[in-house]
This record gives C-alpha cells, structure tokens and sequence, in this order.
C-alpha cells in the first residue's frame, strides 16, 4: 500500500474563516478521500498560525489573552471543518506544546550548524504581512502584496542564511520539475531565486507573542519560520534522530496546498530550511488562485466575503463543495456568483444526476418491484469505464478537480440520453426483458457515479449509493469497484438486489427573476 501525506497551509487566526479557507480545505478533502478509495494510506494535515503581532493586537481588541483570542478562532475553523465534512487525520495549532518545542529545538540546531546568525537589521515592515520589504520592493512606498502602509523598523535579530541555498534551490527545481505547480507559476519563483536571495530575518524584538528563542528570551522566532515547521513537527520530527514513526511513515509530504499568495514562502524558504536541516524536501506545492464575488475583490467594508457556513445552510454541502470545482479550474483564479451556483445546482445536480435516479429507481420500482434484473450482455454505456478510470487517476495526479468532474458530467449527459432515446417508460408487458437491459446500464452508471463522486459529495453520493439497495458503504466497496474497473470487470449488483424509493437527490431551485 502506498502512504499519501497531503497538507492546507496552516490558517492565520487574525479573522474568522471565509470561502478562500473552505476551498483549500475542501480540496485536500477531495483528493484524501480519492487516495483512500484507491487504497492508499492517508495523513491529511490541517491547522492554525497563532502567533504574531497581529494576534497580539487583535486580542487586545476583544480585551482577551492572545491564547483565548487564538484558542477561540482556531475554533471556529475545526467547526467549519465539521460542517463542511473534511476528514482531515490531524489538527495542529503553533500554540501547541508538541509544535514549540521542537521549533525550539530546530532553531538551537540551525544556529550550531551556521545556518543562523545573530545581526541588526533595518528595513520597511507591514504589520498586516508581518514581512519586511526592501526599498525597491516597495509599490508607490507601500507594501507590495497588500498595498498597505508601512514603517522603518531596526532591530537586533538573528537571520537565515538563505542565501546559502540559492544554487541548491534552482539545481532542485531542475531535477524536479514537478515541485512547482501548476507549471505556469513556476518561472515566477525560479526567476525571483535567480535575482539573488538575501538572507532572512527569522526573530523579533518587539513581537512578544511568539516563540521565545531559548538561548536569547529576548527573541521570538518569526511567525513564518514558526509556521511553516508545523509539516514536519505535526508528523513526530525531533531534531535528535528519534522521530515518530509518522515521520517516516509519511515524511516527505506528497503536496502542500497553498494559496498563489503565499507561494513563495513555500517555495523557496521552505525548501531551504529542510536542507539545511538535511532533510527530504517534498515532493509538490500546489499554488491555487483567488476567488472574487461577482467580479469583485472580497472585502469586509464592501461586505462580500463568501460565509461558507451561509453557503452550506442554502444549498447543502455537498452541492457547495461540488460548485467550487466545477465553477473553476483548480489552481487558476475565479470568480463566485451565488447565481451560477444555482444554475449548476438545477442543471447538473437536479436535472441531471438527481433525474437520472430518480426516473430509473421509479421506472424500476413501478415494472419490476424495485428489483435490480440480472445482467444480460455488455453494459454499453461503461464500456470505457476503464479508460474514463484512466483519465480520471489522470486528472487526481494532476491535481485536476475540475477535470475529474468533466468526466463525471460527460456521463450523466450521455446516460440521459440514453434513457431519452430508449424510452423505457413506452415498453409495453413484452418488453420487460428490453426495459431490464436498459435499466441495467442506467443504473451501472449510477454506481459508477456514486464512486467517483464520493470525494466531492460524500453524503450524498452515500444517499444514492443506499438508494440502489447496496447495504455496505462506499468506502468499503469503493476500492474494490475501482480495481475491478481498472481490470475491465464490469460493475455487478447481488441478486435479487432492490432499488429503495425516496425523495429526489437534489430538490430544484426556484429562483427569483
């Protein structure tokens, strides 16, 4: 069995979660949920950055503790998470006594190998990136990722000698060229090591609410230095060769999501502070886009920011969760507009999937008494199943959510017009034969579906799978069904197998004009 470590970025708490930190979540959801269908081991890694001084001011704010102001909005991510049914296998919060220490523990290593060093430094910082920037970083003298204002600091601090990594870096990405991702974000980070690195501030004077450094009180340790260590210090890593078997069960990570904004980070300190800490570097960063709404960038004083939780309560969560990669190609930018998710809802979801079992369950049960006749012949409509299976593992290890869909959608259009052309529901009491051949297909591809959507729709893939009798779950049969697809087997149901009657899967829509 293969192991499959995959990991969101771990979410800053200085305000409560919107649709931005449900789509990477969502989507390390969807592909952990592929791998252990595919019979893969999984350890799926989520969390939260809790450090910093604009926790510190943010709490101060609300009149409570760093710790409370943190502890309490951590919270509200591990409830979306529930709400939004992520089956993330870990949780890890920076304020974590398991993440402090060894983050400790790897800054006293770093400083005895060389690779820190104690200096001043003197440069342009934004409070609201917790980043210094240079002069010729700087956009009309303002920060040039958020376009804020910022402010000359000096400071005694210890630095990392990124510099040390420029070649190694860029000899990396040449042998792996999967590492950057997509493809078309990579020239931006080669050429940006290729300008020159500048070693990197990694503690703080003035910022309280961190990690003291041990050997220097005096100093926190920077908040992204900090942060990004949660992959390995999640798993069990300890700086004195005695690592937890998660470690080196799962260690290095298969893919990190992130957002395009913090690419970088990821990209390139990262990568260098394993190898300066001698270890395995991983094997891919995912940098996705950004949403807007209705063509707009999301912002609290215009009040557009997507709530998830809003979202959820409207239209289901599996129908929110299936929106937001077929709307958008995974990784590129997008825009969201609850008007379009009401059209595909309709479209796909009610007139499309939800018709499909619902006609063939009531055909079923009104013909044949719900049930399912024995297979006689080819199933037609699959007899590329093997080749769609292909093209869909295809799209996973590309990273290629909507891609997946696309095939999804292509089948339940060719099956309802199958079912259009067939007109089982004109057969007269002679055609049963015919009628349990057509329904037969119709509902192969049915369980086909179920198991391909599972990822993006667990429960109500669930409910379509109950619907057509079948008594396990799809997380026990799944794997099976896939492997026997991947042979050319066909999709088999057990005899005298009934179909259940129910409510339609998705109930339409009426929208306002």
């Amino acid at each position: 069995m293969k192991n499959f470590f995959i990991t969101t970025p771990i979410y800053y708490v200085n305000d409560l979660p919107h649709i931005g930190h449900a789509y990477t979540t969502i989507a390390a959801d969807i592909i952990s949920r592929w791998k252990r269908l595919s019979g893969e081991t999984v350890f799926f890694l989520t969390g939260t950055d809790e450090h910093g001084s604009k926790i510190m001011e943010a709490a101060e704010k609300t009149g409570e503790s760093p710790l409370e102001y943190a502890s309490r909005i951590s919270g509200e991510f591990k409830r979306l998470w529930t709400v939004l049914n992520i089956s993330n296998d870990d949780y890890i919060r920076t304020t974590d006594k398991r993440h402090e220490t060894v983050v400790q523990d790897i800054f006293e290593k770093l400083k005895k190998s060389g690779d820190i060093y104690k200096g001043v430094y003197e440069d342009w910082y934004c409070l609201n990136d917790e980043t210094y920037y240079s002069d010729a970083d700087l956009v009309n003298g303002n920060c040039p990722a958020c376009g804020r204002a910022v402010q000359k600091l000096k400071e005694d601090s210890y630095f990392f000698k990124l510099s040390r990594y420029e070649k190694p870096l860029l000899e990396f990405y040449e042998n792996n060229p999967g590492f950057l991702f997509p493809k078309n974000r990579a020239s931006e980070i080669i050429n940006f090591v290729k300008s020159g690195l500048q070693d990197l501030s990694v503690s703080r004077t003035r910022v309280k609410w961190g990690i003291p450094v041990p050997s220097d009180p005096a100093h926190t340790v920077y908040v992204w230095f900090d942060a990004l260590l949660n992959y390995i210090t999640a798993l069990g890593y300890k700086t004195d060769g005695k690592s937890a078997p998660l470690f080196e069960t799962f260690w290095p990570c298969d893919v990190h999501l992130v957002g395009k904004e913090i690419f970088r980070f990821h990209a390139v300190i990262w990568p260098a502070m394993l190898m300066a800490l001698k270890i395995q570097t991983p094997k891919r960063i995912f940098a996705h886009g950004w949403w807007t709404v209705d063509g707009t960038k999301m912002s609290k004083s215009l009040g557009n920011v997507v709530d998830p939780h809003k979202m959820a309560a409207a239209y289901g969560v599996d129908a929110f969760r299936y929106f937001l990669f077929r709307e958008v190609p995974f990784g590129a930018d997008g825009d969201f507009s609850e008007k379009s998710l009401q059209t595909r809802f309709n479209a796909e979801l009610a007139n499309n999937l939800g018709n499909l079992l619902q006609r063939t369950t009531t055909i079923l049960l009104k013909q044949l008494e719900g049930i399912i006749p024995p297979k006689k012949g080819p199933t037609n409509l699959l007899e590329k199943a093997p080749v769609i299976l292909e093209r869909v593992n295809s799209d996973y290890s590309e990273l290629s959510l909507g891609g997946v869909l696309d095939e999804v959608y292509g089948l339940m259009i060719k099956t309802n017009k199958y079912i259009d052309d067939e007109a089982p529901w004109k057969l007269g009491p002679d055609g049963k034969e015919k009628l349990g051949a057509i329904l037969y297909e119709c509902l192969s591809v049915l369980k086909f579906l179920a198991v391909l959507l599972q990822p993006f729709m667990p429960e109500k893939s669930a409910e379509l799978w109950r619907r057509l009798g079948e008594t396990d779950s799809i997380t026990q049969a799944g794997g099976g069904i896939l492997e026997a697809i991947k042979k050319g087997n066909p999709i088999s149901f057990k005899t005298g197998q009934t179909v259940l009657k129910g409510d339609p899967l998705f109930m339409r829509i009426v929208t306002k004009k």
